[in-house]
């Protein structure tokens, strides 16, 4: 894969997160900057010690602890209805563990189940933390995929789960390339606005390219950078 070579494979050997900073920091990122929803989450463990009493705080003064996000008073009872649903399958424990024995299906049905949690944020669990074969779709992979043509201009990010899936290995080291290395080029090259194309390593497939500036020609194949250089800036998270 093109951007495997551009930004370099990764591994699964060791999660950025544990299973539940997983899923409680995206409920809290939710249009939110990475800095202001690792502040929300610091701050609310820091007001309340640990899972049992952040479950037990006024809700007010959870979504006071966690104001940085872009909607605190919905994000609290959101987050405290996960703990209480959490507890309950675990008989009065706050873990995941259990979604590592259950199948995809039964795990994407059970997280999804659960208030402020969509398709994005059960893939990112199911795939970061316990190795399932599901691709999270968010805003960076679902505007790549449009303008390359792997799917419709008028697909939806959850028909995207569906159909970039169906057309990638059910691997789940080549579904996490897939996703990180398309997060990091949404975020740094394929921009929203004033796209980067000239540094694009996919211009030679792309159909945004294709309708802005023509096919591409063999030199501005041949000045694509072949490698991602830090002297352009650190990648996100």
């Amino acid at each position: 894969m093109i951007l495997n070579t551009f930004f370099d494979p990764l591994t699964l050997d060791q999660p950025r997160r544990t299973p539940m900073r997983e899923l409680i920091s995206t409920i809290l990122s939710h249009r939110t900057t990475h800095a202001d929803e690792e502040l929300a989450y610091d701050r609310m463990l820091e007001a309340f010690g640990d899972w049992a009493e952040v479950l037990a705080a006024p809700t007010a003064e959870l979504a006071h602890a966690i104001r940085t996000t872009r909607w605190p008073d919905t994000q609290a009872p959101r987050i405290q209805e996960v703990l209480r649903r959490i507890k309950s399958q675990t008989g009065g424990e706050f873990h995941l563990d259990f979604l590592a024995d259950w199948p995809v299906e039964q795990g994407m049905q059970w997280l999804t189940d659960m208030p402020g949690i969509g398709l994005k944020t059960a893939s990112l669990v199911l795939l970061f933390n316990f190795h399932k074969p599901v691709l999270p779709v968010d805003t960076h992979v679902h505007r790549i995929a449009q303008r390359v043509g792997m799917i419709g201009p008028k697909a939806s990010a959850d028909k995207a789960h569906q159909v970039l899936l169906e057309q990638l290995p059910k691997d789940p080291l080549i579904l996490l390339n897939f996703h990180k290395h398309n997060y990091w080029h949404g975020q740094r090259i394929c921009l929203f606005s004033k796209p980067d194309c000239p540094k694009c390593p996919l211009k030679g497939f792309c159909n945004y390219y294709l309708e802005h500036y023509g096919p591409a020609t063999p030199k501005a194949l041949a000045d694509t950078p072949a490698k991602w250089d830090k002297a352009w800036g650190a990648l996100p998270h």
